[in-house]
């Protein structure tokens, strides 16, 4: 029988929802146990969070003072160690996180990784997406060797708080840490709107808004909305918004409730990002353009004479 370990991801404290979006995809392998592996310099609040998630049998906690920030260099030797304690799988969420530490843990291991595995369809074979999410391809990775993986958050729901809480087991490990890499700062953005990949709405600006001034139609229908705010590549480069708004196969793949395209042509880069987006709603003066093929309700129109109407319907 498998034995999965996950990797938590966690930032200030808090565990992130990708964590219980990859247990999600771990019970669908069917695995003997599922364990969450926490590694932070005080990792007992965010241990408490991740025991309470439904699937959970096990939380593994290293405390060192070297974790205080999740730096791949520093944590990939400790996921590889732990990893040889009787598991079959490792799973991390294909976040920036995921995507920067979980190849070196397959380095380490010896193993392949699979990457953004959107279906389990047993222990070993997987569904993952390629060509930008054009094409999905199945793949089987060896039985008899440790698999590493990351996995595509956009495709499975978070799973729900469990009846009772896992236990809680410390690790330690003797793992010598290499020094060679520094934390040196943490720039992000901050914003009372809600956080773009976890949303349940989100409203996207593209090329189409015009300017970033114009930008503001957008932030003030989101905020009507309860919603978060993304926007296109082409808006991002023209320098609307920053690059951390970004939806699509080169910014964060989204899979909101709800998802709201205005003034976005629909380039196939951008769609990727938003295939698993519960109802989609485009606005565009273009007719023609892609994003209304996969749109759930589209709107011709001037988004300058749409938006205040929507705005105004909704009270």
């Amino acid at each position: 029988m498998s034995k999965v370990l996950i990797i938590a991801e966690h930032l200030n404290g808090r565990l992130n929802s990708s964590t219980a979006r990859c247990v999600t995809c771990a019970r669908e392998a069917k695995p003997e146990a599922i364990s969450v592996l926490v590694l932070a310099d005080a990792p007992a609040a965010i241990a408490a969070e991740a025991a309470r998630i439904d699937g959970v049998s096990k939380v593994l906690t290293v405390a060192n003072p070297a974790n205080a920030h999740a730096l791949a260099a520093v944590y990939a030797p400790q996921i590889a160690a732990a990893a040889q304690g009787g598991y079959t799988h490792v799973f991390a969420p294909s976040t920036t996180f995921g995507k920067d530490v979980m190849p070196r843990v397959a380095a380490l291991l010896g193993v392949a990784q699979v990457s953004d595995i959107m279906k389990v369809t047993d222990a070993h074979t997987f569904q993952r997406p390629i060509y930008a999410g054009n094409a999905i391809i199945t793949v089987q990775a060896p039985a008899d060797q440790l698999l590493v993986a990351t996995v595509r958050t956009a495709s499975y729901p978070a799973a729900g708080n469990g009846a009772s809480a896992a236990p809680v087991e410390a690790l330690n490990l003797a793992v010598d840490l290499p020094t060679h890499t520094r934390f040196v700062d943490l720039a992000q953005g901050k914003s009372d709107r809600p956080d773009l990949q976890s949303a349940g709405r989100v409203v996207s600006g593209g090329r189409g808004v015009g300017s970033a001034e114009n930008f503001a139609i957008i932030y003030k229908l989101a905020d009507k909305l309860g919603a978060a705010v993304g926007a296109s590549r082409a808006a991002v480069d023209a320098g609307y918004v920053p690059s951390d708004l970004q939806v699509g196969q080169t910014g964060k793949i989204i899979a909101p409730e709800l998802y709201v395209a205005i003034g976005i042509s629909g380039a196939i880069q951008h769609l990727t990002g938003i295939k698993d987006a519960g109802t989609i709603v485009a606005i565009n003066k273009d007719g023609e353009a892609p994003i209304f093929e996969i749109a759930d309700i589209g709107l011709v129109g001037d988004l300058f004479k749409i938006i205040p109407e929507l705005e105004q319907a909704l009270g």
